[in-house]
């Protein structure tokens, strides 16, 4: 029962900013919660919450920064833009914990070596980020999630600073990710299609910390140094919540992988080319879809590097390759009197791509390796076909 009024109480603080200011006991304990990746593509990175214990007033509660609605208007077209609102929730932790082990994750709680004056400060900062003016915030994957939220604020109660100490595993943005999605995967494909040069750099210590294991891992080694020059552990006690039960991988067959489909996409593309040439005649259905599909993508690329708030998609050099003029090539390939448009658009679309091979290969931005084979045929299919017409093109312009 007292459990129960104490998140009446909050609730009623929350819906009232000028209500009388709560606060915790000394024999509070503040613990940082964190939750392993799950399989669902939006728990890829696992996930991150503060629990606080306080026995003397009898509640056991999780303040949660990952609180989402698929049934929000629009909600992945803003998501693709970059304007998706998370909230902070309060949940009781036996409310919470199951949903974790329902999803095979593990639940790990670092135990946090705070002052009482450091917890209340804590717990007074939650509280007035979870009026209903604050609670919600424009989410943001790399700079502002439901990692680094809970990081910021435990890092503005402390009265000290926190000493992270230093490591060599050092990783780019994307470099990061892969580790979390893999490098020969569907969703890794399609990140590394809209991430723009700007993922390539290194992340910094506390960059890196935008994944829930790694501020993990930072939180358990830091050190508290005090203005007085005391330092002691951040971490008091590591201790874990809920177990996670091992399973035999299931890895998609090689078949279904992205460099695979690629490869295979090359070897008809050849094969086709090759008949192209034999028979002097192009066949246009192959071209219609590859360069159509590959500028449907680079419809989506340009519009993110224009238009979308996320820091790591603009400046994308897979445009040079996905490009969105060619869209309108699917259309000239079956209009007769616009071959001449299609034969110099050919052409520059050819040094296009070579530019593009070059700048990869320069390292001018990291490329996913299943998009060399695709850009090899773009650039097959061009230069078959100026080669297959220029004759007639020359022929018509006399």
């Amino acid at each position: 029962m007292k459990r129960i009024l104490f998140v009446v109480s909050i609730l009623i603080y929350a819906l009232n900013s000028n209500a009388q200011q709560f606060s915790i006991s000394d024999s509070a304990v503040i613990s940082l919660l964190t939750c392993s990746p799950g399989e669902e593509v939006y728990a890829k990175f696992g996930h991150t919450a503060i629990r606080i214990v306080d026995k003397k007033n009898a509640f056991d509660i999780v303040f949660n920064y990952g609180i989402f609605s698929f049934e929000t208007s629009n909600f992945y077209y803003k998501f693709i833009k970059g304007e998706t609102d998370y909230q902070l929730g309060i949940y009781d932790t036996a409310n919470f914990l199951p949903e974790y082990a329902q999803r095979n994750s593990m639940v790990v709680e670092q135990v946090l070596n705070l002052t009482p004056s450091e917890k209340k400060e804590l717990f007074t900062l939650l509280m007035k980020n979870y009026e209903p003016e604050n609670r919600t915030y424009r989410y943001n994957f790399i700079f502002d999630n439901c990692a680094t939220r809970p990081r910021d604020k435990l890092l503005s109660a402390l009265h000290g600073y926190l000493k992270f100490r230093k490591t060599s595993d050092a990783k780019t943005f994307r470099q990061w990710i892969g580790t979390y999605v893999g490098n020969d995967t569907w969703l890794k494909f399609g990140i590394d299609l809209v991430f723009g040069i700007h993922a390539d750099r290194l992340a910094t210590e506390n960059e890196s910390m935008f994944l829930p294991e790694v501020l993990m891992t930072q939180f358990q080694t830091a050190e508290i140094n005090s203005h007085d020059g005391k330092t002691a552990k951040f971490v008091s006690e590591r201790k874990i919540l809920v177990q996670k039960t091992d399973l035999n991988d299931s890895n998609d067959s090689w078949l279904f992988k992205p460099m695979t489909f690629s490869i295979f996409l090359l070897i008809v593309g050849t094969i086709i080319t090759i008949w192209d040439t034999k028979r002097r005649y192009y066949y246009k259905p192959f071209d219609a879809a590859l360069f159509g599909i590959t500028g449907l993508a680079g419809l989506i690329v340009f519009y993110l590097m224009l238009f979308s708030v996320h820091p790591l998609v603009q400046a994308n050099l897979n445009i040079l390759w996905l490009n969105p003029l060619n869209l309108i090539v699917v259309a000239l390939f079956w209009i007769r009197r616009l071959r001449v448009a299609l034969f110099f658009y050919l052409i520059l679309n050819a040094v296009i791509l070579l530019a593009a091979l070059f700048a990869f290969a320069l390292s001018a931005q990291s490329i996913n390796v299943a998009a060399f084979p695709i850009i090899i045929l773009l650039l097959m299919r061009s230069v078959s076909w100026v080669a297959l017409t220029k004759k007639k093109i020359y022929r018509r312009r006399r």
